[in-house]
């Protein structure tokens, strides 16, 4: 009996395991990156890891942006916003016809008048205060009283601002005893007003 010498044929190895382990790994691939991706997002937030959030801010709306440009101007300090002084606060109840308030400037100026020429006769009250009721100026009174100034009360009607009770010291036809009895109501805490008659009577 004769041998068959050929050699046998060489098995080869099916190629299906050989797919199925690429196949594995690629899905543990993406297994890995999905994983990855899900971790990611979770730390951030919610947020896309892949999205630049630095330049993805929208502008701000332009109400609000007004909003803040209003406040900058508004935190600015306002110039020659100072309170001036109420040049109508001597009206009605304190200057009447025939009055007037005398300023600093205005006494000096007599001063130097009545060196260059023979002082004409005029008379001045300093006026510590005005008030609607006779008894608040009766006080007032009576505390001048106690620093030996000799106050009255002048009461006048005045129309459509009722009755004002006027507390003055005086009157008063030098200036040099003027300047002695402002500074002794203003070193008592009195700010009087000096008022100047315009009459030869002292008294209206």
């Amino acid at each position: 009996m004769t041998r068959d010498y050929k050699p046998a044929a060489s098995r080869q190895k099916p190629a299906g395991k050989n797919n199925a382990f690429l196949t594995g790994i690629m899905v543990g691939i993406i297994l890995g990156i999905g994983i990855s991706v899900a971790v990611a997002i979770m730390v951030t937030g919610g947020k896309s890891p892949f999205v630049d959030h630095e330049t993805s801010a929208e502008p701000a709306p332009a109400a609000e942006t007004a909003k803040e440009m209003n406040s900058a101007e508004s935190a600015v300090p306002a110039e020659n916003t100072e309170a001036k002084p109420d040049a109508n606060r001597f009206d009605f109840y304190k200057i009447l016809p025939g009055e007037s308030q005398v300023t600093e400037q205005e006494i000096q100026q007599s001063k130097e008048a009545q060196q260059n020429q023979p002082p004409a006769i005029e008379n001045y009250f300093l006026q510590v205060g005005a008030f609607q009721t006779e008894e608040e100026a009766d006080n007032i009174k009576a505390k001048l009283a106690l620093l030996g100034l000799e106050a009255i009360v002048q009461t006048a009607n005045v129309p459509d601002k009722g009755v004002w009770h006027r507390v003055r010291v005086g009157p008063y036809s030098d200036l040099d005893q003027i300047g002695k009895a402002r500074a002794e109501l203003t070193k008592n805490g009195f700010n009087a007003d000096l008022i100047k008659i315009h009459s030869n009577v002292p008294d209206q």
